[in-house]
């Protein structure tokens, strides 16, 4: 390896308003800048966006700032992926044609040095959760995806992002009131998928998720380690491998 690989995930640009989700993107902008001197591949690992949908001719408004520095990011070489998350699924051709970056629609298993990660946004994985497999199923279909095009931009965006700053708050204000319940509830439904995938894969060395908004790294076993990268909306954690180790950060600690 000639430079380092970086991983972050879950930014939602767009909550909570215009102000802070602003104040948001330049600090991931900073980071960016930062992170660009040694790295040889960045991983957004979802939900980079609160709600995202691409129109044939419309481009959601904003996030100039963050695009133009991925571009050119993207433009020097250095590869730019994302792993679409629940939030912005319906990424589809505008930021690979556009901005260059690298579109995962599904979890992968990847090789750096060596060492074997598994890479996923991390939703829908696990037991339980139901009624939300199913809902991605349903935004997952064209038909549906066809149907919202329909729909004028100021419109449709506007009551994706109502419902979305709704369930969002919704969730941080019961996450605040009940993180350990959260965060134990949380390890036991991935870490069952990861102990799943250990079994089936034994020379896994690294897991690493997104989507859960919690930096948690979690020893599976005397090889493998399970990464949840946080959030960029209170921890500002990413998770950065120099070749040989993964290490969780915060960035500006």
């Amino acid at each position: 390896m000639k430079g380092k690989i970086y991983f972050a995930s879950d930014f939602h640009l767009g909550i909570p308003d215009h102000k802070q989700s602003l104040e948001r993107e330049k600090k991931l902008v900073q980071w960016l800048v930062k992170v660009r001197e040694d790295a040889e591949e960045i991983f957004l690992m979802g939900d980079l966006f609160d709600f995202w949908f691409e129109y044939k001719t419309v481009v959601p408004r904003g996030y100039t700032r963050m695009l133009g520095m991925l571009a050119e990011i993207a433009d020097t070489g250095i590869p730019v992926h994302l792993f679409r998350g629940n939030h912005d699924m319906w990424a589809l051709s505008y930021l690979q044609e556009e901005i260059g970056l690298q579109l995962h629609r599904e979890p992968e298993f990847r090789t750096f040095n060596g060492r074997n990660f598994y890479l996923a946004h991390g939703d829908g994985l696990g037991p339980g959760d139901h009624g939300y497999k199913f809902i991605k199923k349903v935004f997952a279909s064209p038909l549906n995806q066809w149907l919202f095009r329909l729909i004028h931009p100021d419109l449709g965006i506007s009551m994706a992002l109502f419902w979305s700053r709704k369930s969002r708050y919704a969730a941080l204000q019961k996450e605040k009131k009940e993180e350990e319940r959260n965060l134990r509830l949380i390890n036991e439904r991935i870490l069952f998928h990861s102990e799943e995938l250990i079994k089936q894969n034994p020379g896994l060395d690294y897991l690493i998720y997104g989507h859960y908004h919690y930096p948690v790294e979690t020893r599976l076993s005397q090889k493998a380690t399970q990464v949840v990268l946080g959030d960029w909306l209170t921890h500002f954690t990413f998770a950065v491998f120099d070749g040989e180790k993964l290490a969780l950060k915060e960035f500006g600690a």
